[in-house]
């Protein structure tokens, strides 16, 4: 195997940046489902699957999800965060696929941070 140089790195930098950046020609929202171990013991399964009819339903390409692990915080799982372009990420927690469906019609379509369900605000 050929060893990396400093240019092939940058180049590699590149691509991860330019797949993974919120746009708003691209992809304006990214969902991360935390599924590790704790969040599939709280009833994540059924989380991503009403997620995943959501968007269906929704009929929107433009929505990038991303399961991922644990996000450390065990005891308020199912956990979620919503990042929608040029807007301050979101965590909510404790979710079932009711909320869930709560939190994608009123945050990810219309905006709308759903109190209720919201943990923290990320940078």
């Amino acid at each position: 195997m050929e060893k990396l140089r400093p240019e092939d790195l940058e180049k590699i930098k590149a691509k991860v940046t330019r797949e993974h950046t919120l746009t708003r020609e691209g992809v304006p929202v990214e969902i991360t489902l935390h599924l590790g171990t704790c969040g599939i013991a709280a009833g994540g399964e059924e989380v991503l699957k009403a997620l995943y009819e959501e968007i269906e339903r929704s009929e929107r390409e433009d929505i990038r999800v991303i399961v991922a692990g644990c996000f450390g915080l065990c005891s308020s799982e199912t956990n979620m965060v919503v990042r929608r372009f040029g807007e301050e990420a979101v965590l909510y927690g404790d979710l079932t696929a009711d909320k869930t469906r709560e939190v994608f019609q009123g945050h990810v379509l219309r905006g709308e941070i759903q109190k209720a369900y919201a943990m923290a605000r990320l940078r």
